[in-house]
């Protein structure tokens, strides 16, 4: 467990440019460089903040997580002990928000939908973006750490899966509300279909990754699974009108003439 738990701290990106939001100290009072407004907005993170997570990230690669400890840390990052505490209350926060801000980032990145754009092409798009975030070894060894720690400490499992998939399912389902409306697709159970989406992505590439298939896909099998998840979606939930527009579309499309020239007889 030591062993894999380095390996993971080893692929985490250096957080000192990392946005992870934080919480008020102990007692309610705000953290420092982070006073609270009457609009609720916080401020970035400070330099601190930052600072901690620098040691943190050292002390964890280290001493993995059962190894370090909270005063370690504070030293690594050099800070008061009590300094430390008033950013995280616990090694468990400190470590679940190194763990779950790739998953942020990650929906932030990947499920950055456009209402205005071509349901089919933006779904593919998304497909891609998605698939390829998943396949990234960092993202892997991330699950499969979490996956190991989870039934000790259930709380980061909970947190990795809201920031990731439930994230990613919210803002799916976000656009997907859109294009209902605007009559694209009919969908009884909208959450639903953003989470058969975001498996069907997963299914074939990813799942067998995590569990040991460390042979990467090339960009055909990719690329199939993309085209493969976009039409069993589009093919489950497009609306009449957007079916159409795609049969005629395709139509369109058989009817060009072929601009190869005629082989000779």
């Amino acid at each position: 467990m030591l062993i894999e738990i380095r390996l993971f701290m080893a692929s985490l990106p250096d957080f000192a440019h990392q946005r992870i939001e934080r919480r008020p100290a102990r007692g309610g009072h705000a953290e420092p460089g982070r006073a609270g407004s009457a609009s609720g907005a916080s401020s970035p993170p400070s330099s601190k903040h930052n600072q901690i997570l620098r040691g943190a990230r050292e002390v964890f690669l280290a001493s993995g997580f059962d190894g370090a400890s909270m005063g370690e840390i504070a030293r690594a990052a050099g800070v008061s002990k009590g300094t430390l505490y008033v950013y995280f209350d616990s090694k468990e926060d400190l470590f679940t928000a190194l763990v779950t801000d790739e998953c942020t980032r990650t929906a932030e990145a990947c499920f950055d939908l456009d209402p205005d754009g071509p349901s089919e092409e933006t779904l593919q798009g998304l497909a891609s973006r998605y698939i390829h975030a998943m396949l990234e070894p960092s993202h892997l060894r991330t699950v499969r750490m979490v996956i190991g720690v989870a039934e000790k400490l259930p709380e980061i499992g909970r947190a990795f899966l809201q920031a990731g998939h439930v994230e990613g399912v919210r803002r799916l389902s976000k656009w997907l509300q859109v294009k209902i409306a605007q009559g694209e697709f009919v969908i009884e159970d909208v959450e639903l279909a953003a989470w058969q989406f975001m498996l069907g992505c997963q299914s074939k590439i990813i799942v067998p990754m995590i569990f040991g298939d460390n042979a990467r896909p090339d960009a055909t099998i990719i690329g199939n699974v993309v085209d493969q998840t976009v039409r069993s979606f589009m093919s489950a939930f497009a609306s009449k009108k957007q079916a159409a527009n795609g049969t005629a579309h395709g139509a369109a499309a058989a009817e060009t003439p072929d601009p190869s020239p005629a082989s000779a007889d």
